[in-house]
């Protein structure tokens, strides 16, 4: 351990549990159905946790994988895991069998936890990688095929409630590692540190404005950015946790009914499915909801029908580099005023540095300067500060690409508006150059998900004799309703410059990624096959 200091403390999100059991002890920290964790019970089992990892011999630096849902479990490895020293690596539950072999295999996880439900992603994996030389089931549900590990909670009974050492002598210890997408090749492992994970932490909760009395269920992957650093913030405030196996919108509408729900974070898909839910019309919460989003830019006609229920919704903007959310749409009083439409426009905006990450702006990324504040001039935007990545893991090549200039490259392209809030235009490789002119593929978007018979939408580039390329757009309708192309291709028009507007359309479900993001790559990399595209 690093010598005692008068006037400095190695910060670590673990220390967050420490102060709030010691607070609040008799609190209700944590809810999953009928179950309710006090603050004291919730340490004492990650107490077990950390025990009992270190009595199978996970120490200093080793990886331990969790495939696991937003479940008890999940939550007390965020602290158990690094209390210890070691790095937690939680996996995505909604990646293929081969993916979630390659995590395990590439993290050089000693140890593996998996639920039930996902035991099918692991068992064709293990005897290939030789590394894992501990597995524990976490039996929530009656697996098909139950696994040769041990229970769960007869592993935390191997472990003692007392408190353990928090094994951190230095901020940047490798925290967790969190793997990509892996959308343009295999999955790369993001290295958080306790530092970044501290910071951010705490941000999170000045900007969602979160108290002791708050209530957040958790609707965000706990998998996806640490779930954006809440597992640790909620904590931080002394807060109730409220795990949710499944998103469904009945659980996520009965929920905040039942248990009091004052927060919940989304991404935009999750917002849809609250916005479309039968009867979401008439739906009005029984209590202010904030609700964070981030993740594919929101649509502004979505964000004014959540907002219609009585939620209200912060529109923040991170990548998995940054700890999940860097900068939000600070909201300011003289937009009150403003009518719903523009205010909900203005809302989609990814705005201004959190107030603990301080470093945001956009780029030309030829002369790494700042493009002109006009709303119009696109460059890159580039991050820097305390809550980003240590690098990828064994990808020092990756890394100093993404490094490249001494600010993180975000791949998103941008203008800044006046006032100093940026809003994103485009990733860089969906940006379509028609005939010489530049079209945001976000805002056609954001225009065809105003159409009333439309829930969600899709728009790339496709190949064009004589423009070069010009955009499409895959829709898929609302339950009940048949917009025709031509129906989407004139309300284009009418609310766009026409150059801008589809010229082809096509109905059907969009391709996802894991965490629900579309995945514009396979629908553009099937219109240009055969066809040599150039990248911008």
């Amino acid at each position: 351990m690093a010598e005692l200091k008068v006037n400095f403390d190695v910060l670590s999100p673990v220390k967050f549990l420490v102060r709030s059991a010691a607070v609040y002890p008799d609190k209700v920290a944590v809810v999953y159905g009928e179950k309710r964790y006090t603050y004291r019970e919730f340490y004492e089992r990650v107490n077990r946790l950390a025990s009992a990892l270190t009595r199978i011999g996970i120490g200093k630096d080793d990886k331990v994988a969790f495939i696991c849902p937003n479940t008890p479990p999940m939550l007390e490895a965020h602290y158990a895991v690094p209390m210890i020293g070691a790095a937690l690596v939680s996996v995505n539950i909604r990646l293929s069998s081969h993916e979630v072999g390659y995590i395990i295999d590439h993290s050089d996880a000693k140890a593996v936890f998996v639920d039930n439900e996902f035991a099918h992603l692991v068992v064709p994996n293990l005897g290939a990688i030789p590394k894992v030389k501990s597995l524990v089931n976490i039996c929530d549900i009656s697996p098909d095929k139950p696994l040769n590990g041990l229970d769960y909670e007869a592993f935390l009974a191997t472990g003692a409630p007392d408190p353990v050492p928090i094994v951190v002598d230095d901020e940047y210890q490798v925290a967790t590692i969190n793997y990509t997408s892996g959308t343009t090749g295999l999955p790369k492992g993001v290295m958080y540190h306790h530092r970044g994970a501290y910071l951010n932490a705490i941000g999170e909760m000045l900007e969602i404005k979160f108290t002791p009395s708050s209530v957040y269920l958790w609707t965000l992957p706990m998998f996806h950015c640490n779930g954006w650093c809440f597992t640790w913030a909620v904590t931080a405030m002394g807060g109730t946790h409220v795990c949710l196996r499944q998103v469904l919108a009945k659980e996520i509408f009965r929920m905040i009914e039942t248990e009091g729900v004052s927060h919940l974070c989304a991404a935009p898909t999750v917002l849809i499915t609250m916005s479309t839910y039968p009867g979401a019309k008439d739906i009005r919460l029984p209590r202010k909801v904030e609700i964070m989003t981030a993740g594919a830019p929101p649509a502004p006609t979505v964000i004014q029908n959540v907002e219609a229920m009585g939620a209200n919704i912060t529109h923040t903007y991170g990548l998995t580099e940054v700890f999940g959310p860097h900068s939000v749409c600070a909201w300011k009083e003289e937009w009150n005023d403003l009518p719903v439409e523009e205010k909900t426009k203005i809302k989609a905006r990814q705005g201004v540095p959190f107030i603990l990450t301080h470093y945001m702006d956009v780029f030309d990324p030829s002369t790494m300067q700042p493009v002109p504040r006009d709303g119009q001039t696109i460059g890159e935007i580039v991050m820097r500060g305390n809550n980003v990545m240590l690098g990828y893991y064994k990808d020092p090549e990756a890394t100093a690409t993404a490094f490249e200039g001494g600010w993180f490259h975000s791949g998103d392209l941008a203008v800044m508006h006046p006032d100093g809030y940026a809003q994103i235009m485009d990733r860089k490789k969906d940006i379509i150059i028609s005939g010489g002119e530049n079209i945001s593929t976000v805002e056609v978007e954001n225009v065809i998900y105003r159409h009333p018979d439309v829930l969600e939408v899709a728009v790339v580039s496709i190949p064009d004799p004589k423009w070069g390329e010009v955009p499409k757009a895959f829709v898929v309708p609302r339950e009940g309703h048949n917009p025709t192309a031509e129906d989407i291709i004139n309300f284009c028009k009418a609310n766009l410059a026409r150059f801008k507007a589809p010229k082809t359309v096509e109905f059907g479900p969009l391709p996802k990624t894991a965490t629900g993001k579309i995945q514009k790559f396979k629908l553009r990399d099937k219109e240009w096959a055969g066809k040599e595209r150039k990248v911008n």
